[in-house]
This record gives C-alpha cells, structure tokens and sequence, in this order.
C-alpha cells in the first residue's frame, strides 16, 4: 500500500485574530499518535522567497500510511476541530492528495 500525502492550503479571512491562528496550528501539531496511521505533519506560514502563495496564509502536509489512515483521519474527531475551524474562518481552502 501506498504513502499518502495530504497538502491543505488556507487563506485565513482578513478578520482572523491570531488566536484562532494559533489554535489551528496547535490542532495540527496534535494529530501525530492521536488519529492512526499519521506519520507526519508539517505545518505553518510560507517561508518561500518566491512570492508565489496567492494569497494562500498557512499550509499543512500530513504523511498517512496509506489511503485507509487518510480515509480514518477524514471523520476523526480531533481532525473534525481543525476542518470545523478552517472551515469558520477560511477565505479559500485547497486539499490536494499525493501517492507515493
């Protein structure tokens, strides 16, 4: 079975405080030994000297095991806090799934 990789991109809303930020990135940071079959998770501002984010504030990169860890992850209650959230205060959202 094939690694996948989970890319989400987020343009927060202009009225966003720092807090929800905040509270976002710490979700995140929660999911590795929470929700099963999470390898890894990147997560953060852009850093890239390119200029190419369009608009896009934060973005976070989860390494599943396999496409069975992805689909437990999806409805997984401590996922659901950080989709609820996002989902509240996003302009835009990209999700974009990579197998290895």
């Amino acid at each position: 079975m094939a690694e996948i990789t989970h890319v989400v991109l987020v343009q927060w809303r202009a009225d966003v405080p720092a807090e929800v930020k905040e509270q976002a990135r710490a979700s995140a940071r929660g999911f590795v030994g929470v929700i099963p079959g999470t390898v890894s998770v990147v997560e953060g501002p852009s850093v890239s000297p390119e200029g190419l984010e369009q608009g896009f504030d934060y973005g976070l990169v989860i390494r599943f095991a396999d496409a069975a860890a992805r689909d437990g992850y999806l409805p997984h209650p401590v996922h659901r806090v950080l989709a609820d959230l996002i989902g509240a205060h996003a302009e835009r959202v990209v999700v974009y799934d990579i197998e290895a």
